[in-house]
């Protein structure tokens, strides 16, 4: 008999939702949202640069640390099946792997989506409540919710092609650590366009793109992270 995707879904849900991981990540976002929030609206942290010390709110790497952990979420549904053959176990039960990819990426997506909401809100009303009017204070916090769906999709994406928890999330962090920061100077116009750099112009911490240009090149990267990972997943895995 087949399994109603429904059924599908919940299975995928109860196994994000059962892993200690999950919710450590989940503390450490919104840990990070709270702190952060509240050092860049106080204005009581300053970060040193070439330029002098400048506000802790401009510094999107930073700013940015919190949504990397809430990625780790999808990374962990995506990889965490690879080990100790967990996966063959899966598609013995549910041998059509699009309909298994399907509800992964419905139920990671949803997943992200919700507790992005409740990880980044006290951090942004500590940041922003008092200085912007109501409709700008919206639609700026749905431009951080969407960084931290995106990435997340982007960092599934890699876990499925990588197989495995580690790497994607090493990539992820790298390149926003290390690659922007070093290729910046040299290579300007491809800098911008990577997910960590998209992400900051989307979440409004750098003018490299603009937050519509910013939300088209992170959305590209996790549609093509996705479908990329989509296809390596029927494909390969079994």
């Amino acid at each position: 008999m087949t399994v109603r995707f429904r059924d599908l879904v919940a299975a995928e849900r109860m196994k994000i939702t059962t892993l200690p991981a999950t919710w450590i990540a989940l503390a450490v976002a919104l840990a990070g949202h709270t702190l952060l929030g509240f050092a860049a609206g106080t204005d009581i942290v300053r970060v040193a640069g070439t330029a002098g010390p400048s506000p802790i709110g401009q510094t999107g790497t930073l700013m940015l640390a919190p949504a990397y952990a809430l990625a780790a979420v999808a990374v962990l549904a995506a990889g965490g099946e690879h080990r100790a053959g967990q996966l063959r176990v899966t598609l013995a039960a549910v041998p059509c792997r699009d309909r298994l990819f399907a509800a992964k990426l419905a139920t990671t997506a949803a997943f992200c989506l919700l507790a992005s909401i409740p990880a980044a809100l006290p951090g942004h009303l500590l940041r922003h409540a008092a200085a912007w009017p109501v409709g700008e204070w919206t639609g700026r916090f749905g431009a951080s919710v969407a960084v931290q769906v995106l990435l997340g999709l982007v960092g599934f994406g890699f876990a499925v092609v990588a197989s495995s928890v580690t790497v994607p999330m090493a990539v992820l962090v790298v390149l926003a650590v290390l690659g922007s920061p070093l290729l910046r100077s040299a290579l300007p116009d491809v800098v911008r366009f990577l997910p960590h750099e998209a992400a900051s112009s989307l979440a409004g911490m750098s003018p490299a793109l603009g937050p519509v240009a910013g939300l088209a090149v992170l959305a590209g990267w996790a549609v093509v992270s996705v479908a990329v990972a989509w296809r390596v997943f029927v494909r390969r895995d079994g």
